[in-house]
């Protein structure tokens, strides 16, 4: 087989690019050095923390946190972006690597996520781009929509009484044993019910702005959290406008005392009850109240579709949020190119 010259290689490169590559497009929007100060914070010891200046010189901040970017754009486990780093093009040049250039293998990347996990850093990371999206113009505009979104864990089979015990915080009295057990089950997932069908797994509480359709502000719970019980992570004095939409399962009377006491306006959903079915004229308005909240799930939608799903992989809640909160940033940058598509010039 040749070996790929310096000209196959642009001209391969040239052919994505008339192909829209869109990890370019994401690579132009991002401004990644400014995240390099609070990497290499998490990530590199201090020159004078460090006992020798002999081994291997660790991967680059920036590099390995694209790395996860890409790990999360299309949600692939560790094993798998090393392959495709390794495997494509268009990977590499997203990464700026060469041919000859040095991939970070899968513990690698297992271990600069941990380093985010354990630091708490993936929240500051997103507030940080928050800031970028304000300062290019697209500050949170027209309202804000809540919504939550099921997240999926590979399913414990456990007893019942495992599950008793898990449910009161208590390791069950067996699994002190047997470690390399108690390693592969996830206590802080919990069940609960949509639709009539049982998930397991955390919730991704969102905060959307009307406007521009970027998550604001995000929580990450256990599924079984009522979706009402987030609310105080979720709520902004930001926006520039004061109505706040969501579907029935927000509305209560305290909910309505919570918006009132901050100056916001209620367009949550009315819900009927037993007894007392919901009216035409509050039928009527819920529809209308639905053109604005179904902006929401266009962004589950593109999680789940655009982004190579949601099923999260990981054990325990501490990392559950730094895959979640990953999607959720990713998201944003990704929608930040198409915003600079559709409006270059926002107001």
């Amino acid at each position: 087989m040749a070996q790929m010259g310096f000209f196959d290689l642009s001209e391969r490169y040239a052919s994505l690019d008339a192909k829209k590559d869109p990890l370019v497009e994401l690579d132009a929007v991002v401004p990644w050095e400014d995240f390099r100060p609070a990497l290499e914070q998490v990530w590199r010891k201090p020159e004078a923390e460090r006992k020798s200046r002999a081994g291997r010189r660790p991967m680059d901040a920036v590099l390995m946190f694209k790395t996860l970017v890409l790990a999360a754009l299309y949600n692939l486990s560790d094993d798998q972006i090393e392959y495709q780093v390794r495997d494509r093009l268009s990977f590499m040049r997203f990464l700026d690597l060469g041919l000859e250039g040095r991939v970070p293998d899968a513990k690698t990347v297992w271990l600069y996520r941990e380093a985010l996990v354990q630091a708490g850093m993936v929240e500051a990371l997103f507030r940080q781009f928050d800031g970028h999206l304000a300062r290019q113009g697209y500050i949170a505009r027209g309202g804000q929509i809540l919504d939550a979104s099921i997240v999926r864990v590979p399913v414990s089979r456990n007893t019942r009484d495992e599950n008793a015990a898990i449910k009161q915080g208590e390791s069950p009295e067996d699994w002190a044993d047997k470690p390399a057990k108690r390693s592969q089950k996830d206590t802080d997932a919990r069940w609960t019910k949509k639709h009539g069908k049982s998930h397991f797994g955390y919730k991704n509480h969102v905060n959307v702005d009307r406007k521009h359709k970027l998550i604001r502000r995000y929580h990450v719970s256990d599924a079984a959290l009522h979706d009402s019980k987030a609310v105080d992570q979720l709520l902004m004095q930001g926006n520039t406008a004061a109505g706040v939409w969501a579907d029935a399962a927000y509305r209560s009377e305290e909910m309505e005392r919570k918006l009132l006491a901050r100056g916001l306006k209620s367009h949550i959903h009315r819900k009927g009850r037993r007894g007392k079915p919901l009216g035409a004229q509050a039928k009527g308005s819920n529809r209308t109240k639905s053109t604005v909240r179904s902006r929401v799930e266009h962004v589950f939608g593109a999680q789940s579709n655009d982004m190579g799903g949601t099923l999260v992989c990981t054990i325990g809640l501490l990392r559950a949020k730094a895959k979640i909160g990953m999607k959720n940033l990713v998201y944003n940058m990704r929608r930040l190119g198409q915003l600079r598509r559709l409006n270059p010039n926002p107001a």
